[in-house]
């Protein structure tokens, strides 16, 4: 029996001193700044983590759907509100609630919004656990960090500084047409979705509710991803856990969106003359839905009227 005890008591400090291990060398392989140059992933997207303390109102996560539709300056610029893209190619729910969550460390939302092309990515349930462990021990995130390290990583803390000026919107004015077809023809069936999605969404929403925050479901306008079946399925979805729904691809007269100039890749995406027709409608809706404050004449928020001066040259408005 004794020696039963003195394995667990082994074992139990083994564990330990391999957690105390990871946790260190986590401190010191986690990029110390939000830049590339610094070993960032998907810098676009955590670009927010650079932004003041408390100044985003809307939080938007999801895949490239995500960033090629919403444009954060022109919703401030017409709509006076702060808001983020976090979005990445190609996100997994499990990466979007990753997203969710780092933007709560910094953030306090009134609204967040999920685009719906995310919920129908088959995730691997390991590869969720594997996210899992990375946010909790980025050494396994940023391993290959090594190769370029220096003795800033020993030695200074975590300090993020960088913004983006298009606030994780990806501008992009190619034209590619789409066939010009139906794509949004009528039925009753319902694109199922995964469980493990589902859960994830689930979660999400919870997360919102308990800090108080509204949570979305929007689905952009694509004639490549979208059709009517999947509607249903995400429509069934967010009556179950009652989460608002907004199918942009049902809105013709709201959102105009013309297939043979509005996008860059035959319908996948939105080029930025369909983004600037998502972001017109869908800044004014948020704003009056959710009573967001107008914050242009704000001096606390000038780095926003700078930024927009830059984006309006990017976007050739200048």
């Amino acid at each position: 029996m004794k020696q039963g005890i003195k394995k667990a008591v082994g074992s139990l400090f083994f564990s330990a001193g391999l957690i105390a291990l990871l946790v260190v060398l986590s401190m010191i392989f986690i990029p110390k700044n939000n830049m590339k140059a610094f070993g960032m992933e998907d810098v676009p997207a955590n670009g927010i983590l650079g932004e003041k303390a408390d100044t985003i109102d809307v939080v938007i996560v999801g895949d490239s759907e995500s960033y090629s539709s919403f444009s954060p300056m022109q919703m401030w610029e017409q709509q006076g509100f702060t808001s983020y893209v976090c979005g990445t190619p190609g996100q997994y729910l499990y990466q979007s609630e990753t997203f969710l969550e780092k933007a709560f460390e910094n953030q306090k939302p009134s609204v967040v919004v999920l685009e719906t092309n995310a919920i129908y990515r088959k995730m691997s349930p390991s590869a969720a656990v594997m996210n899992t462990v990375e946010n909790m021990f980025s050494i396994f995130r940023y391993h290959d960090r090594w190769k370029s390290m220096g003795s800033d990583d020993f030695l200074k803390p975590v300090n993020y500084t960088w913004t983006d000026d298009m606030k994780g919107y990806r501008y992009n004015n190619a034209v590619d047409q789409a066939p010009t077809k139906e794509y949004m023809i009528p039925t009753d069936q319902a694109a199922p979705i995964e469980a493990l999605n589902e859960e994830y969404v689930k979660n999400m929403a919870e997360f919102c509710r308990e800090n108080g925050v509204a949570f979305l479901l929007v689905s952009t306008p694509s004639t490549v991803n979208w059709n009517y079946s999947r509607h249903n399925g995400i429509e069934a979805l967010a009556k179950e856990y009652n989460i608002p729904y907004i199918d942009m691809n049902l809105m013709r007269q709201e959102i105009p969106i013309d297939w043979t100039k509005d996008t860059r890749d035959q319908g996948d995406h939105l080029n930025h003359s369909g983004a600037v027709k998502v972001s017109s409608w869908f800044g004014k809706f948020v704003k009056e839905k959710f009573s967001l404050k107008d914050r242009r004449q704000d001096s606390s928020y000038s780095q926003w009227n700078d930024a927009l001066g830059r984006y309006k040259k990017t976007v050739g408005e200048v």
